[in-house]
C-alpha cells in the first residue's frame, strides 16, 4: 500500500491500495457492523461492503441480526413472508444456520434473513446458559463455507448486539458525519471493552467509517475532523458520501455495485473493501 499526495476527506493522504491477494484457506472472518444509533448506514454498509468483497473473490455471508429486517428487505426479500429466519436457528437447536441461508442476486453473496420474530429472542435468551455465546455457536456450522461473515446489528446495545460482538473477530462502526452521531461512540467503545474482558478477548475495532458525508458543508467537515482527532488511524480513509443512488439501489433490492456499478458510491465501497482486507489480513 502506497500513500498518494492528495489529502482525502479525513485530511490525511489517501492510500493507494493494491489489488487484494487471493484469500488464504481458513475459517471465516466474522465482522459485526455496530452502532447503537439508528440511521447511520449500518445496513447500507453491510450490503455494499459485502458485494464489494465478493468482487475480490471472497465468499460472503450477510447475517441480518436486526428485528427490523432492513438487511433482508434491502436485498429484495419480503421479511414478512419468511418461513424460517435467524430467530428460529437461535431458538431451535435442531435447525442449523445453513438451513435458512438464501442466495442473493449477487453470486457468492448469501443472506441469513431476519424479521420481527427476532425481537422475541432477546427475552428468551435471558434464561439460556451461555446466553452471550449463542450466535457464536450457531456460526460454527458455516465457518468453513465462507471467507467473510458480516453481521448487521440492531441499533441498541442489548443482548443481541452482545451476541454479535462475542461471535465477531472485529467491529466496524459506521458513523454519520453529524454531531449527534459522535455522542454515542464512547458508550459503544465501553460495551466493546466489556465484551473483550468477559466473553471475547480477541475482539478488535477494525475501524470507524464516516457515512452520509457532505463535503460542501462546514459541519460535515468539522465532524469528520473531530472523529480523526479522537480516534486517529482507527478512522477509515474511505468516506461514504451522501447520494440518492443508495436509496435507489435499496428500492431495487440490489447492492450499489450492481445497481450503479460506476457511481462514486460503488467506487467508495470497493475502496473500503480493499481497506478492510488490509486491516484484516485473514479475510
Amino acid at each position: 500500500m502506497q500513500m498518494s499526495q492528495d489529502l482525502g476527506p479525513t485530511g490525511r493522504p489517501m492510500p493507494v491500495f493494491d489489488d487484494p491477494a487471493p484469500r488464504k484457506p481458513g475459517h471465516a472472518t466474522v465482522i459485526a457492523m455496530c452502532n447503537q444509533k439508528g440511521g447511520v448506514g449500518k445496513t447500507t454498509t453491510t450490503i455494499n461492503l459485502g458485494a464489494a468483497l465478493v468482487e475480490t473473490g471472497r465468499r460472503v455471508l450477510l447475517l441480518d441480526f436486526d428485528p427490523q429486517g432492513s438487511l433482508t428487505v434491502g436485498l429484495g426479500f419480503n421479511a414478512h413472508e419468511l418461513d424460517q429466519s435467524i430467530y428460529h436457528v437461535l431458538m431451535d437447536r435442531e435447525l442449523k444456520l445453513p438451513d435458512i441461508i438464501v442466495p442473493t442476486s449477487v453470486p457468492g453473496l448469501d443472506l441469513a434473513p431476519s424479521n420481527i420474530d427476532l425481537s422475541a429472542a432477546e427475552m428468551r435468551l435471558v434464561t439460556e446458559v451461555g446466553r452471550e455465546q449463542v450466535l457464536a455457536r450457531v456460526l460454527r456450522d458455516v465457518r468453513d463455507d465462507y471467507d467473510v461473515v458480516l453481521i448487521d446489528c440492531q441499533p441498541s446495545l442489548g443482548l443481541l448486539t452482545v451476541n454479535a460482538l462475542t461471535a465477531a473477530h472485529g467491529v466496524i462502526i459506521p458513523l454519520e458525519c453529524e454531531y449527534f452521531a459522535l455522542r454515542g461512540v464512547a458508550l459503544l467503545k465501553e460495551t466493546i471493552e466489556k465484551v473483550r474482558e468477559r466473553t471475547n478477548p480477541d475482539l478488535e475495532i477494525i475501524g470507524l467509517l464516516g457515512t452520509m458525508f457532505d463535503g460542501r458543508t462546514l459541519h460535515g467537515r468539522e465532524v469528520l475532523q473531530t472523529l480523526v482527532e479522537g480516534w486517529g488511524d482507527l478512522v477509515f480513509h474511505t468516506v461514504i458520501r451522501r447520494t440518492i443512488k443508495f436509496s435507489d439501489a435499496t428500492v431495487a433490492g440490489e447492492p450499489i455495485t450492481e445497481y450503479a456499478t460506476t457511481s462514486p458510491g460503488a467506487t467508495s465501497y470497493r475502496q473500503l473493501a480493499r481497506e478492510v482486507l488490509v486491516r484484516c489480513p485473514a479475510a
